[in-house]
């Protein structure tokens, strides 16, 4: 029954191979086909800045990727997208990638910048404004790590590396063998935002005992900067200097409530929009209340302004200005009695004044006094950093996070910026003394430099200071993400109210012919890893099939030897007698 059943199948795969051809090579597909690719990881992705500013590009040109994964470590990186962690960041592996014209590049850092090397964190802050320095056509992102964006790099390190050392064949077993994964984003192309508004605000404490007043005005950005808009929380530069304002505001106020505390200055707080862009809130402002009304305390009796930037931390203050004070005006006043508070009462403290000319010739002004320079208003800026080119001002490492006060020296900016709010509390009182002293000429009348005013109940809030910075780094405050409705401008605006009278908003539109300014969307995406294999994979894979159903047909041509074998094979010897 056997031979019979064979001799049938032997017929009919002879005499119907097409039959057989239908039947056979679905099964075999089924068989040894991969599965379909999928996606191993979604995660979100934080573009790099785009913006043009006075008709200079910066930053990156392009917001689409669909390459296939590599690190830097692999010889060719062309059209390939290079993953490269923040720990092993180096600015000639990324110019590497950019010269080897590579499809994008993308920088995971970790969930706890805070608990980096402070090496490796001062290392990047240098390298975020070359990396901004001019415009790049390939796309750059940046993405938090987490378990599975971490295997996939490890995977692609393992792939990308492993090559330069075998040999051509192992080189080509390796490759069909190894996962790949191509890197898409789901956003489309970026392009210009139309009418963005920058939002500043001010508000007020009238002075008593005429109309005709000496005004004092306080001065602080809101927005923060770094190499990537949503990743840029700016806790020191300047959420420091918000914070500091609204205490001062407070404080004042209530020295204002009453008639015997009442001072004979105006006081007058701005909140500025747009700081990291060449002051663009400040300028605007200046520019309504000098050249567009008849109404304003700018154009009254200015007695200086006082522009607070980055003072969350050390052991320094350092006061900038553009034109040292003359003896006998009032910011020479200012000047001095910040000088005999700090001798008096903080010791640890070194003051000094830094003597820098406004420089017209630059593209970015160095501190935002430098916009009421230019106007010719008497104004300096306050900040615990020697100098505006310190990396601090403008990195994404500017995040909320404490690092013992014993790492860094006294006087020595920390490594890496976080705002130790003792210091900003101190600080704060150092300014709020100084410009009470000012205002009530304290100094003339014979008060000692120990005299202290905000004592007891009028004492600084440290409770209050810390929880504006958590609050003003609960989010990223870039001026892209920063519009008229955010929840930033409506709490701020909350907080002027409850001290100040007459707060208002002021609105900063870009020129539509010639604009000072251009922000870009697409900042922050969503990627996919896709797990793939290689093109050289799928054509092993149909030289095999081939071989395979080359195999298939030969045995079933010669299914009836085939057969003979197997059988003489597998019959049992007869038992000899």
């Amino acid at each position: 029954m056997f031979e019979e059943a064979s001799e049938v199948f032997d017929n009919m795969f002879k005499s119907s191979f097409p039959l057989t051809f239908i039947v056979f090579i679905p099964a075999v597909l089924i068989l040894v086909s991969p599965l379909p690719a999928e996606a191993a990881h979604e995660f979100t992705v934080y573009r790099m800045q785009q913006y043009d500013l006075q008709g200079q590009p910066y930053g990156t040109r392009n917001a689409i990727l669909n390459t296939e994964a590599r690190t830097v470590e692999a010889e060719v990186l062309s059209r390939r997208c290079v993953i490269m962690r923040l720990a092993d960041f180096s600015y000639d592996k990324y110019q590497k990638a950019l010269r080897q014209s590579a499809g994008a590049v993308v920088i995971t850092l970790p969930k706890n910048m805070s608990a980096m090397p402070q090496d490796i964190v001062q290392q990047f802050m240098e390298l975020e404004p070359e990396m901004l320095a001019t415009e790049t056509i390939v796309p750059v992102y940046f993405a938090m790590e987490d378990d599975e964006l971490l295997s996939i790099y490890t995977q692609t390190l393992t792939s990308s590396s492993s090559q330069g050392s075998l040999s051509a064949a192992e080189v080509l077993l390796h490759t069909a063998t190894a996962n790949g994964f191509q890197m898409v984003t789901s956003g489309a192309q970026s392009k210009a935002i139309s009418d963005w508004a920058i939002t500043s605000l001010e508000g007020r404490l009238a002075g008593v005992g005429g109309e005709d007043l000496p005004t004092i005005v306080v001065v602080a950005h809101y927005d923060s900067f770094g190499v990537a808009p949503w990743l840029s929380y700016g806790a020191d530069s300047n959420g420091s200097g918000v914070s500091m304002l609204l205490e001062l505001a407070r404080l004042f106020s209530k020295l204002y409530t009453y008639k015997r505390t009442h001072a004979g200055y105006n006081l007058l707080f701005f909140v500025s929009g747009g700081g990291k862009f060449n002051y663009q809130g400040t300028k605007r402002w200046l520019e309504e209340n000098l050249d567009h009304t008849d109404s304003s305390l700018l154009q009254d009796n200015v007695a200086f302004v006082l522009c607070l930037d980055t003072l969350g931390n050390g052991d320094s203050l350092h006061l900038h200005v553009s034109k040292p004070p003359k003896e006998g005006t009032p910011q020479y006043s200012l000047l001095k009695e910040l000088e005999m508070v700090v001798s008096s009462q903080y010791p640890e403290v070194k003051f000094s004044m830094v003597h820098k000319k406004i420089n017209l010739a630059d593209d970015m002004l160095a501190w935002e006094h430098e916009r009421f320079g230019i106007r010719r208003l008497p104004a300096f800026t306050l900040s615990h950093l020697p100098s505006h080119r310190l990396a601090q001002r403008s990195s994404i490492m500017d995040v909320r996070s404490v690092s013992p006060s014993s790492r860094h020296g006294a006087g020595e900016p920390p490594a890496g910026p976080h705002v130790d709010v003792k210091r900003l509390s101190r600080n704060t009182k150092v300014v709020a003394e100084a410009l009470a002293r000012v205002i009530y000429n304290l100094t003339e009348k014979g008060a000692p430099g120990d005299l202290q005013i905000f004592t007891e109940q009028m004492q600084v809030q440290e409770e209050q200071l810390s929880a504006v910075v958590d609050w003003l780094t609960a989010q990223p405050r870039a001026a892209q993400l920063v519009d008229k409705d955010s929840s930033v401008v409506s709490t701020l605006e909350y907080h002027l109210g409850r001290y100040l009278k007459d707060v208002k908003r002021h609105y900063v539109k870009a020129d539509k012919r010639d604009p000072e300014f251009v922000f870009y969307d697409q900042l922050k995406q969503t990627m996919n890893a896709y797990r793939v294999k290689p093109a050289i994979f799928d054509l092993l894979l149909a030289v095999c099939i081939a071989a395979y159903l080359g195999m298939m047909y030969l045995a079933i041509q010669n299914f009836g030897v085939l057969y003979s074998v197997v059988r003489r094979i597998t019959q049992p010897k007869a038992k000899a007698h």
